[in-house]
């Protein structure tokens, strides 16, 4: 019932594009902040439990709906509600429209629109230089895409609508993390703690998929550059979690791209062309993950 309700799930994802801005759900702000105020009371804790009890509470409401709807007309109800919360799990954003964005800013050569779309990819500040910037924005489709879309496949398929919501949920209370921590001129210890427990949390439940979605960049774009990018040595000791996976999914889809400077080509040529590529290799391999999961779906209606 869930790789059904995922496969139903992602073809409402393709389709629904101007259902899109209902993943924000900005009033959960609100909620976490309180969150966060809680938590400063129970400062002697260590800072990632009142971060677990936080992620808890946002689950339970989903947890509560699909316990007490999910068995009714024949199991049909708990389908819905799966793709429901598959819908409201992925994203907040969808990275093909924000390379799609970064594109048309980057041909229209507006400085500020081409800023704002790189930010949307890469959430954070951008290098002023052109060409870092672009390869910036081509790795961060590529973390992105693991964040935004498999890591989200990843925990449906292996412990359904409750285990993807509860990593998008982990998600969220990251992102609010460091916005509060960005926002404040001189962010207290508290504030720091729990932006750095917030993202240990998440960077958890993203390290088996960010692997997977490395091996498949491989698998979807040039292999033997890919795994050589996967297999080189790094020196990141000091590096988080988080920081190891979102350097090896950058790593190793720039190197499955394998792009090659052509002559004559402008910045802005350039910059489409990395962005439109990387975009495409996510699409090529949520296509080998889709008939994946089909062939997974017709095993256990068959056998």
């Amino acid at each position: 019932m869930n790789l059904i309700a995922l496969l139903i799930g992602l073809v409402i994802e393709r389709l629904a594009t101007q259902l899109f801005h209902w993943r924000r759900m900005r009033w959960m702000d609100r909620i976490i902040d309180f969150g966060f105020e809680q938590a400063r009371r129970v400062s002697n804790w260590p800072t990632l439990i009142p971060i677990m009890l936080l992620a808890i509470v946002l689950v339970l409401p989903v947890y509560a709906v699909i316990f007490s709807l999910g068995g009714t007309l024949a199991g049909f109800t708990y389908l819905i509600l799966a793709v429901v919360v598959l819908f409201f799990s992925l994203g907040p954003h969808d990275i093909g429209e924000d390379a799609t964005e970064y594109c048309q800013a980057l041909e229209s050569e507006n400085d500020e629109d081409i800023l704002h779309a790189a930010k949307a990819i890469v959430e954070g500040d951008v290098p002023d230089d052109p060409r870092e910037r672009v390869q910036c924005v081509e790795e961060s489709i590529c973390v992105q895409a693991n964040n935004r879309l498999f890591a989200v496949i990843f925990w449906f398929v292996v412990l359904g609508p409750l285990a993807a919501w509860a990593y998008r949920v982990t998600d969220l209370i990251r992102r609010r993390a460091v916005f509060t921590v960005t926002r404040t001129e001189e962010p207290g210890d508290n504030a720091l703690m729990m932006r750095d427990a917030s993202v240990a949390l998440h960077g958890w439940l993203a390290w088996i998929p960010a692997r997977l979605t490395a091996v498949g960049y491989a698998t979807a774009g040039h292999f033997d550059e890919a795994i050589a990018a996967m297999r080189a040595p790094t020196e990141e000791r000091d590096a988080t979690l988080s920081e190891h996976s979102e350097h090896l999914l950058a790593r190793v889809g720039i190197a499955a791209l394998a792009l090659q400077d052509r002559p004559d080509e402008t910045i802005t040529e350039r910059g489409v062309r990395g962005a439109v590529a990387a975009n495409k290799l996510v699409f090529r391999l949520l296509l080998i993950w889709a008939v994946v999961i089909s062939a997974m779906t017709l095993y256990g209606l068959t056998r």
